[in-house]
């Protein structure tokens, strides 16, 4: 009579060597670093688009540099994912916020503190970005044309004198 007692009967099964093919995992962990190397930005420039914001579309296949990005909604102003003026559509709060040069004070005072904070770390630290006076728009494709002026004249004022329009790109 064979021994089956309850005490030897897993006792065979442990001495077993498993070999775990991972020929099929390499491939998965390929095809992954593949797709992430090819949806890779290089450019570096993370920009944020304010809720019901609506860009302009463009063929353009310029990439955005580097600078200041000052977004304009149909009811607020930002620089820098920063709320500067909610106007709401409303033109009296915007002929409010001007000064004599028609210059929009709010967006005036940010971007020359702005200005200064670039100006401040570049003397601080020698390999830090130097100021250029560039400033990216995202500027919804419902402003009108007075109001972007407004925009580009008191960017302009403040030493942030490179405009540069963020757009959708179609692919």
């Amino acid at each position: 009579m064979r021994n089956r007692s309850i005490r030897n009967r897993g006792t065979r099964r442990k001495k077993e060597v498993m070999d775990i093919d991972i020929t099929s995992l390499l491939d998965i962990l390929v095809i992954l670093l593949v797709f992430l190397l090819k949806s890779y930005n290089s450019s570096g420039q993370v920009l944020t688009v304010p809720k019901g914001v609506d860009l302009p579309i463009s063929e353009s296949r310029v990439v955005s540099t580097s600078g200041t990005i000052v977004q304009v909604s149909p009811s607020s102003l930002w620089v820098d994912d920063r709320e500067v003026l909610t106007y709401k559509g409303d033109q009296r709060a915007v002929n409010n916020a001007l000064d004599r040069s028609n210059r929009i004070i709010p967006l005036l005072i940010n971007l020359r503190k702005k200005k200064a904070e670039i100006e401040r770390l570049a003397k601080q630290a020698p390999k830090a970005k130097k100021f250029t006076g560039k400033v990216n728009l995202l500027v919804d494709k419902s402003i009108k044309y007075s109001f972007l002026q407004k925009v580009m004249h008191t960017s302009a004022s403040a030493g942030f004198s490179q405009f540069k329009f963020v757009v959708l790109g179609t692919e």
